[in-house]
């Protein structure tokens, strides 16, 4: 009889060091356990646009990195692959300023190509009238590499995401006006509302302004995406993170400035805010899971989950009062006749007055 295999299977007996081939001999998968044997089987590249792909194994069939000599780096950031990325590149930064997400020079976009090397947009160039040549390949310290313009000045900060964040390939940073008002007001979006942003990226945090472009800034952005793939910055924007393209991590911005407009238009409408329950959100929690996307809110109790403090009271676990404690004042003699001495003492002062 074949034995069924779950995806916790499958994760188990890699970890004990047996071969995916040892795995699916003889057996039955449940759906879970093919997804994740499959991302075992499938190289990082596989995971990305045809153009992203076909880039990072340009760099790895070359051997491409930040240490290569300049004519390589100069030959391999004009491949036909990487011409084909700056392409995309191109076309998301188009629709970040056509939707008003950006304006003026704002806004930047980057995306690792090689262990080391990342593609980004430049400084002082609109991302709606951005070009190919326009872009930049720089190391993960931030020095540039290759291309003409200058890269962005806030480049730090994607590629200390990308540092922090192993799982982040594509980075997108920009000012959607509805989300980025959250951000200067310092009020993180409620959650359990509406189901997209839930399973997409859930609770989104702000971190603290600091100068753009200084390290600082990056390292403040940097602590929270260990837990989070989408970010408010103070006073500033939002930024977010994706593992598979530049084109994941834009959409994570459309479904935040949704969401934040939404929500925004919903409260003036005079009547409280309906939210889901804790139940609703563990199912989509779930879904979650299953797609592979980080949530810190994974395993907490359901008591635990739709806090909105900013919104309505904080939801706080019961808890039962211990036997000892009958529900009441405590019973230890030392501190019940501490506070009668000083009950004792300001009654006696104020019957001196």
């Amino acid at each position: 009889m074949k034995k069924i295999i779950s995806a916790k299977d499958v994760e188990s007996l890699l970890k004990q060091g047996a071969s995916i081939e040892s795995i699916t001999a003889d057996a039955i998968l449940t759906p879970s356990a093919r997804d994740l044997i499959r991302n075992q089987q499938e190289p990082y590249s596989s995971s990305l646009t045809p153009a992203a792909g076909a880039a990072v194994e340009a760099a790895v069939t070359a051997g491409i990195s930040a240490q290569s000599s300049q004519r390589e780096l100069d030959t391999f950031f004009r491949t036909p692959q990487m011409e084909a990325l700056k392409v995309e590149i191109c076309d998301v930064g188009q629709r970040l300023w056509q939707r008003a997400y950006v304006d003026g020079n704002g806004g930047n976009i980057a995306i690792r190509v090689a262990d080391d090397l990342a593609l980004c947009t430049p400084t002082l160039v609109s991302k709606g009238f951005m070009k190919p040549a326009d872009l930049c390949l720089v190391d993960l310290d931030g020095q540039q590499k290759a291309g003409e313009k200058k890269r962005t000045s806030e480049i730090l900060m994607h590629l200390e995401i990308m540092k922090r964040q192993p799982r982040a390939k594509a980075t997108v940073h920009c000012h959607p006006p509805h989300a980025t008002a959250y951000a200067v007001a310092g009020v993180e979006p409620p959650t359990c509302m509406i189901p997209e942003i839930e399973v997409f990226i859930g609770k989104v945090p702000i971190a603290p302004y600091r100068t753009p472009g200084t390290p600082e800034m990056g390292q403040l952005v940097a602590d929270l995406v260990d837990k989070h793939n989408t970010v408010l910055m103070g006073n500033h924007g939002a930024v977010a993170w994706s593992h598979l393209t530049v084109e994941d991590a834009y959409f994570k911005m459309e479904i935040l400035e949704a969401y934040c407009r939404t929500i925004w238009v919903a409260s003036q409408l005079g009547t409280p805010l309906n939210t889901m329950n804790p139940e609703q959100l563990k199912d989509l929690l779930n879904i979650k899971q299953n797609l592979g996307i980080p949530d810190p809110r994974f395993g907490l109790k359901e008591c635990e989950l739709c806090d909105n403090e900013q919104w309505r009271p904080g939801v706080t676990c019961a808890t039962t009062p211990s036997a000892s404690s009958g529900g009441g004042a405590s019973q230890d003699p030392a501190t019940e006749q501490a506070v009668q001495a000083i009950t004792d003492q300001i009654m006696s002062q104020l019957g001196n007055k």
